[in-house]
């Protein structure tokens, strides 16, 4: 009897700590469900125009003190819908990242309200030497002749996104690449402009930086700016043929006096006559 007593007091508190550790767990559990919500996050990297699909998407608590905005937390909420811009693995997914009910995806669903897409071809200079990325900026500059007929570059559009790169509206790479073509969304007005430039000279592409959103206002650069005329050097005139010795003026003569005419006196007598 004395051998069963220990016993007893071993197995209640072996019972009590494990009733105790349920609660201390289940306690925990309430709280941490407490602490987070629900929100689907991305499996994968999904790049933008991607329409959704549940083996895409993965549901994970994410803490209330660190929560965003608008996340979806069901699948009802992603189905059918389309991303407008990338997604990358394990990134909550928001509205804002989706396009307008109804969009089918690819380029189109990516375009913001209002913006057209227009397809400019370049070359690997052209194309800021691959560097034009999908979501980078860039303003477009022509070149092309002025009124007078003179050569002439010009920025004649800044602060153009880019939509895609060939066929590609996404890139994982930061690594140049060379291509034929660039997508850039515009406005119906820049979507004019960029036609008839490309109509009229040379377009190029020139990369800015993502936070630059100043726009700069220049007259263009011409040949002259930097090429300026050389002036001509001046020509001496021609030395003037020396003039010919004068002669020294022969010294004044004095006319010779006409002789006075000689004068005869003739005495007769007391008179005197002359002849």
């Amino acid at each position: 009897m004395k051998n069963i007593r220990p016993l007893v007091f071993m197995v209640l508190a072996l019972l009590l700590g494990l009733a105790a550790a349920a609660y201390a767990a289940n306690w925990l559990q309430k709280q941490g469900s407490e602490a987070t919500v629900a929100v689907l996050v991305a499996k994968r990297d999904l790049p933008m125009g991607t329409r959704l699909q549940p083996d895409m998407l993965e549901t994970v608590r994410w803490p209330k003190a660190a929560l965003i905005q608008d996340p979806l937390s069901t699948w009802e909420q992603a189905q059918d819908r389309v991303i407008q811009m990338t997604v990358l693995r394990g990134e909550p997914l928001m509205m804002s990242k989706l396009a307008p009910v109804g969009e089918k995806g690819g380029l189109s669903s990516v375009l913001s309200p209002g913006q057209r897409a227009i397809t400019v071809k370049v070359n690997e200079i052209v194309g800021v030497a691959g560097f034009a990325l999908p979501g980078n900026f860039v303003d477009v500059m022509v070149n092309t002749a002025d009124e007078k007929e003179q050569p002439i570059s010009k920025i004649v559009i800044e602060r153009i996104q880019v939509l895609a790169v060939a066929q590609d509206v996404s890139s994982n790479e930061y690594k140049p690449r060379v291509v034929n073509a660039v997508t850039l969304q515009v406005t119906p007005q820049q979507a004019e402009q960029i036609d008839l430039a490309r109509s009229v000279g040379t377009l190029s592409l020139v990369l800015r930086s993502q936070s630059d959103q100043h726009s700069v206002t220049t007259v263009g650069a011409r040949k002259i700016d930097f090429l300026p005329p050389v002036a001509a050097a001046a020509v001496p005139p021609p030395p003037r043929p020396k003039a010919a010795p004068r002669k020294a003026a022969a010294p004044a003569v004095a006319p010779t006096p006409a002789p006075e005419p000689v004068r005869f006196e003739m005495i007769r007598g007391l008179s005197l006559s002359q002849d």
